[in-house]
């Protein structure tokens, strides 16, 4: 997959394009990229995925509130690349850019500026200044133009249609088995591991504290089932999430903490990854840290029988 980093300068031959965030390339998203693929795939043509960083609503609801989402860039690019994507356009969005009609942006940049004369949108796709691009707007500002807008119906399951929302939500209210199930993949969180109170380690348990990107969705308070990434090499684990009620004595915020089977080394500073593969058990405040150090031996005995056959 060729990575574009602006849409300027680009000649691709009528490439068939969708656009969007698809936070979490899920498997609803997944069915309408296989669609994208196929017809380039039947035209002869490239495909192509536009998407925007950042988020639109970080600077649409700028100060408003704190956003989460289930990828960061890097996380989507990986996983638009297993999808069979030929190229992916990324477009800085600022408020300029967001000022831009949903009619000028089909003409003048899907268009003008990449070539494509087939667009394939979502069931409830909206774009251009104050989502105002709907299908059928955006069908009457091609017809002109000799150029194909299809529509494709949302994905749905026995659960209902999926979406990034109903992901984020189940994720926050420690349905980590349906997100899972929704995105088609576990859902992972990276980030670099910091310096901690070493409570862990007194306790016969040494964890690694990660700090996550500022805009990943943590999941909900509790204790999980992990694999662990480290560069090359996958461990087994068990996560913990949350305020550390037990030992917690001066507010300390909440934090992300594992603690990796088996391993020893010294990984300050090391970019590190969990798969999150089961929800365990809810974060306890226990009465001693005796009950807490009984209770974080049965989790690793719990993670480790859940973790075994993977």
């Amino acid at each position: 997959m060729v990575i574009h980093n602006g849409y300027e300068n680009i000649s691709l031959g009528s490439p068939v394009v969708t656009l969007g965030i698809f936070d979490g390339v899920h498997r609803g998203h997944r069915a309408l990229l296989e669609i994208l693929v196929t017809r380039a795939r039947e035209s002869g043509a490239e495909s192509v995925v536009i998407t925007f960083t950042p988020h639109p609503r970080i600077v649409l609801e700028k100060g408003k509130s704190k956003l989460f989402f289930l990828t960061t860039m890097e996380e989507k690019i990986s996983l638009l690349e297993k999808c069979g994507v030929d190229h992916l356009i990324i477009i800085a969005f600022d408020e300029n850019f967001s000022k831009i009609e949903a009619c000028d942006f089909l003409k003048n940049i899907i268009a003008g500026k990449i070539g494509a004369k087939h667009l394939i949108i979502g069931y409830n796709h909206h774009f251009g200044k104050s989502g105002e691009g709907d299908f059928s707007t955006i069908k009457e500002c091609a017809d002109p133009h000799d150029f194909v807008v299809e529509q494709v119906q949302g994905f749905h399951t026995e659960e209902g249609s999926i979406s990034s929302s109903s992901i984020r939500e189940a994720l926050l209210s420690g349905r980590l088995d349906e997100a899972n199930r929704w995105l088609g993949y576990p859902y992972s969180l990276s980030g670099i591991v910091e310096d901690g109170r070493k409570l862990g380690r007194v306790m016969g348990f040494p964890t690694a504290n990660i700090r996550p990107d500022i805009h990943k969705l943590v999941p909900s308070n509790g204790v999980y089932a992990v694999e662990v990434l480290l560069g090359e090499d996958r461990y087994k684990g068990v996560l913990s999430i949350g305020t550390n009620p037990t030992v917690n004595t001066d507010g300390r915020p909440r934090s992300v903490e594992v603690y990796i089977f088996d391993f020893e080394n010294d990984i300050y500073g090391s970019p590190i990854s969990v798969v999150f593969r089961k929800r365990l058990r809810d974060e306890i405040r226990f009465e001693s840290t005796d009950d807490l150090v009984r209770q974080m031996t049965n989790d690793k005995l719990n993670a480790q029988q859940t973790l075994a056959g993977i």
